[in-house]
């Protein structure tokens, strides 16, 4: 596809259209919350190596000074959300359940920045390389929830030719509303990291993909992408999984990403809208990644929002932010419903790819059963990438993973849409997760 050709709202196949409930959260404007005492950052915040620790307990640290380097091409530094010292390295819950290890920054009240990095506000006359520098020194990764390092992302190998940046402001995973507010209140980030991206990517054509039900957001930034013709902004029919890479790509452009592909394979590179507003503060303030806006919300929750959230905060601090609960809980998600990771704590910290904080009331979690397969299709019809899921949750439930392999495991999003509509109540995502898990395993033992 040229890049002067019309782009159409296409459906990608499969996918359900659960209440989304973002009503709750929607209409308020993004929230500061007061500084913290402490706050706790998990080390590893980024998919590949993990950073490592620059400092050790008794140190004093500056807000946004560097505490821990990349620790290879595929990981990005840590910052000191607030100025103070270095309290303990421990080990806390993380988002998936898995003990992490996390380090302590003791506030010292003053919030006092270090010696910024350079600002490049005139970042259009700059080079390539600097600014892909930048992207990585400030500890960027994708906020959409997949954490991927954003300056690997945006270096595709030489061979692999891009010409459309895709950027996701779909937001179709139910409750989660940090996307749509951002896009309102923050729009010239958003186009402004947007361009940034395209220029390290040497490309011009940038699409913008927005789900129908975010009206203003659609309107705010058509009105601003006015300044750079190359901007499309398409709104798409209200779908998840619609915020996929994939289903997003032929949603945008008609290009089809085939089992096993990336992307880049059909000329796209994908970014989240959070993401570029993070670019933007990097390049043309010199802030590094230290909070993100994030969604708390549930029925159980008084004063639901959304917030910005240093890196460190305790889930129990985001909620006194929140008001606290005005009613019992029956389960606390990070993320989504569809695609986030329940909690057993509210010591779980905030991390670069949170992008919510769920409470449910306990008439809203559904209890599983976990009874036979009924063979009735309907996770087969809903699935997004096309999968035999029927099938996949038999030889998983049986420990047969050479099997699973052979049957495009691999390629299940996680989205939770077997899940969602199985009359039986199989917990299908969980042994589609045990499988990719024990899969993988088994190819690092084999290399």
């Amino acid at each position: 596809m040229k890049n002067n050709m019309p782009i159409h709202p296409k459906h990608f196949e499969g996918g359900i259209h659960p209440a989304d409930h973002k009503e709750l959260s929607a209409a308020g404007l993004i929230r500061n919350i007061p500084l913290l005492d402490k706050y706790t950052l998990v080390i590893q915040q980024n998919i590949g190596a993990p950073p490592k620790l620059n400092v050790q307990k008794g140190d004093t640290v500056l807000k946004g000074q560097k505490i821990a380097d990349a620790g290879g091409f595929v990981s990005v530094p840590l910052h000191a959300p607030t100025s103070g010292t270095i309290g303990e390295i421990l080990e806390i819950p993380g988002a998936n359940g898995a003990p992490v290890q996390a380090v302590e920054i003791i506030s010292d009240g003053k919030d006092e920045w270090c010696e910024p990095m350079t600002p490049y506000p005139n970042w259009r006359d700059q080079n390539r390389e600097l600014l892909l520098e930048r992207v990585r020194e400030a500890g960027i990764v994708g906020m959409g929830g997949a954490a991927f390092p954003t300056h690997a992302k945006l270096s595709p190998p030489p061979e692999k030719i891009i010409d459309t940046l895709v950027i996701n402001g779909a937001e179709c995973e139910p409750y989660l509303t940090a996307d749509d507010r951002l896009m309102r209140e923050y729009p010239e980030q958003v186009l402004t990291g947007a361009e940034i991206c395209a220029k390290i990517l040497r490309i011009s054509h940038i699409v913008i993909g927005i789900e129908e039900n975010k009206p203003d957001a659609i309107n705010i930034l058509r009105r601003k992408a006015k300044r750079n013709r190359n901007i499309q902004i398409i709104p798409l029919h209200v779908r998840y999984p619609q915020g996929g890479e994939k289903q997003l790509i032929y949603a945008l452009t008609g290009r089809k990403v085939v089992a096993g592909g990336l992307p880049m394979d059909v000329g796209c590179v994908v970014q989240n809208v959070g993401t570029l507003k993070a670019i933007a503060d990097a390049v043309t303030e010199g802030r590094p990644l230290i909070e993100r806006i994030v969604t708390v919300t549930g029925t159980p929750v008084k004063d639901t929002g959304n917030f910005h959230l240093r890196l460190g905060t305790p889930v129990e601090k985001a909620l006194e932010a929140a008001g606290g609960l005005q009613s019992p809980v029956g389960k606390l998600i990070l993320g989504g419903p569809m695609m986030g990771f329940a909690q057993s704590s509210l010591k779980v910290s905030v991390s670069k790819n949170t992008s919510g904080i769920l409470f449910l009331a306990n008439d809203e979690v559904r209890q599983f059963e976990a009874g036979p397969c009924l063979s009735c299709g309907r996770c087969v019809d809903a699935c997004p990438m096309r999968l035999l899921v029927s099938t996949l949750s038999k030889v998983c439930e049986n420990e047969r993973y050479d099997l699973a392999e052979e049957n495009y495991v691999l390629s299940c999003l996680e989205c939770g849409i077997c899940t969602y509509v199985c009359p039986a109540g199989r917990p299908n995502v969980q042994h589609f997760r045990r499988a990719k898990a024990e899969i993988n395993e088994k190819r690092r033992k084999n290399k």
